[in-house]
């Protein structure tokens, strides 16, 4: 896994194309210090040998990743559109919501459904109502995640993540248009997903 090192000094805008991944290590920021954000979408992963690329969440613009809240190893910033973010930024006091924190309960609470069906329903519903938009008669999601990294999300292989992606795919509900970076789902199955009204 390969990836840049964020700058140990404060910078107002930190610029990613898609796919490039940083590291943001707790012992280089100052305490109470946070990135924010800006525009596009980005994956939060730990880097950990163990843990090694497990999804914390995922952040859109106007989320913050506090850097007093990761482990001592840190975590990994991944672009999945072209990212903008600011390591200057301070924390917000007293709303009490944390975007991180939020992430990583909707996504443990998805590797707790049934079956691989069921889970792969509502990430693909989470990740829409959360990131993506309603666009005619389709919800378009601005990025797309490997089978790989699905199926390290809802708890299966490649193999079948890529199985249960076909289904979806011929029952017309999921389209992934050839040179588009982005993938279009049916709201019917977006509206459907296991876990939706909690999303």
């Amino acid at each position: 896994m390969s990836f840049r090192f964020l700058p140990d000094a404060p910078v107002s805008a930190v610029r990613m194309p898609a796919g490039q991944m940083v590291l943001v290590d707790p012992a280089l920021r100052p305490q109470g210090t946070c990135l924010e954000v800006l525009e596009g979408v980005a994956r939060v992963y730990c880097p950990c040998e163990e843990t090694e690329g497990m999804t914390l969440a995922f952040l859109q613009a106007g989320d913050q990743l506090r850097t007093d809240r990761l482990c001592s190893e840190g975590v990994c910033v991944e672009a999945l559109t072209p990212l903008c973010f600011r390591s200057d930024a301070e924390p917000r006091a007293g709303d009490g919501f944390d975007a991180v924190n939020e992430w990583t309960l909707q996504l443990l609470r998805i590797r707790h459904l049934g079956s691989a069906e069921q889970r792969l329903h509502a990430l693909l519903g989470l990740l829409v109502v959360r990131l993506g938009r309603r666009c005619g008669n389709w919800c378009d999601l601005p990025f797309r995640l490997t089978h790989e990294r699905i199926g390290e999300l809802i708890g299966t292989t490649r193999v079948t993540t890529t199985r249960l992606i076909s289904r979806i795919r011929q029952a017309q509900l999921l389209e992934a248009p050839v040179g588009e970076t982005g993938m279009r789902l049916a709201p019917a199955l977006v509206d459907a997903a296991p876990l939706a009204a909690a999303a």
